[in-house]
């Protein structure tokens, strides 16, 4: 019988533990064996032998570096898992974006019997394996462990720093983020920026400069979608894949799609001062496609968390060229400051995230935007962007 070994005991590695049925967890917060409810035998990641494991399956966020990674002989991905028996997948990864896409194409194409899932909430072991088609948002986490699966279509948003201190520098980050389009056969498409056209592929590949080139591409009327900013792009994508699966255009039906919250997300206050919950930026990219849609305001931006090792200086460079104040909170905020004092950014060291609402209730006047776009992770003080989120706009709503 396979010997099957599962690092983390997370909702990805549960999932594949019914189609494993002797299947050990091994899980670096475990501190002694048990068994769970559901009869899975977990055990602390210090007792994994690879001399006594035919396969390993890691849960996406263990980074390389993870001894139980380094260890492994025979490791592949949730992906590899159903490289031979899953139904026609599109895989859409970038740096941002990505789930916003992966919600659209999935509002588009659940009348033709698709199923969303992978990063955005669903693993692979929980879908159907009957559905017509497979949209699976994908992490380059998830990329750099894949070896066997390959994506029918391969939609790739823009690639900007993100995640360096688990993928160790960019050019590794952008590699898995290309990786599977050299691994794509004839027949298959990629959809992918200007920048990687000269990737060597079997695949068709299709590139784009912009929003305007993605639109004139795709025959694409711009004007006919209501989606603007940072979410443009995304329906583009999303009903560029459309085009090329059933060539259709629906501009009633890509029109009635509602965009999750905190992303920026507009409220407005006991004043009517307008306030933006764009908690979801987590790297520099993000929030400077927020400070841009913003541009012809003066901006009260705040900025800070775990910016998991990224340099910041792109961003400063950028903000040199705005009106825009920050105030810096989370762990970086004297990194923050630093850089401010740096680029001649007028700026203010915060407490938390509460009293940088507070700072910015006293200044901000009634024609412009106090925009949370935070170029940072969240768990340094939040449970999550979303609880990050949560905080914001209730710390809004408790203005007198």
């Amino acid at each position: 019988m396979l010997r099957v070994s599962l690092f983390g005991y997370g909702k990805t590695t549960k999932a594949l533990g019914k189609f494993y049925a002797n299947a050990i967890f091994y899980d670096d917060k475990c501190i002694k064996p048990f068994i769970d409810e559901n009869n899975f035998r977990v055990k602390p990641s210090s007792d994994f032998n690879p001399n006594y494991s035919d396969l390993e399956i890691s849960s996406p966020g263990i980074p390389p570096s993870n001894p139980l990674i380094q260890r492994a002989k025979n490791l592949i991905s949730e992906y590899d898992v159903f490289a031979h028996n899953a139904p026609l997948c599109v895989w859409i990864s970038g740096t941002n974006g990505k789930t916003t896409t992966t919600q659209i194409v999935q509002h588009l194409l659940e009348e033709k019997g698709s199923e969303a899932g992978g990063n955005i909430g669903t693993p692979l072991g929980e879908m159907n394996l009957d559905a017509s088609i497979w949209i699976l948002e994908t992490s380059s986490f998830t990329i750099h462990y894949t070896n066997k699966a390959v994506p029918n279509i391969y939609i790739l948003l823009p690639i900007t720093p993100d995640h360096l201190s688990w993928h160790g520098d960019m050019d590794s980050y952008i590699k898995a983020k290309l990786k599977p389009i050299a691994m794509m056969r004839e027949g298959e498409i990629a959809i992918i920026p200007e920048a990687y056209k000269d990737l060597k592929t079997s695949a068709s590949v299709i590139t784009y400069k912009d929003e305007k080139d993605l639109a004139s591409y795709f025959e694409i009327d711009i004007n006919r979608v209501s989606f603007k900013g940072a979410f443009l792009m995304d329906a583009l994508l999303a009903m560029a894949l459309q085009k090329i699966l059933f060539d259709k255009i629906d501009y009633e039906k890509i029109n009635s799609f509602v965009i999750d919250p905190h992303r920026q997300e507009e409220l407005r206050d006991s004043k009517n001062r307008l306030w933006v919950n764009d908690t979801k930026a987590t790297n520099l990219d993000a929030t400077i496609a927020a400070v841009k849609r913003y541009k012809e305001q003066h901006v009260h931006l705040i900025l800070g968390g775990d910016d998991k090792g990224v340099d910041l200086n792109e961003l400063f460079v950028h903000l040199q060229g705005c009106n825009v104040k920050i105030y810096n909170i989370g762990s970086n905020k004297q990194k923050l400051s630093t850089l401010a004092r740096k680029y001649g950014i007028i700026y203010e060291l915060c407490e938390n995230l509460v009293d940088a609402v507070k700072k910015i209730d006293k200044n901000l006047k009634a024609d412009e935007v106090a925009l949370l776009s935070p170029a940072a992770a969240s768990l340094d003080e939040f449970t999550s962007y979303a609880h990050r989120g949560d905080v914001f706009k209730n710390a809004v709503k408790g203005l007198s």
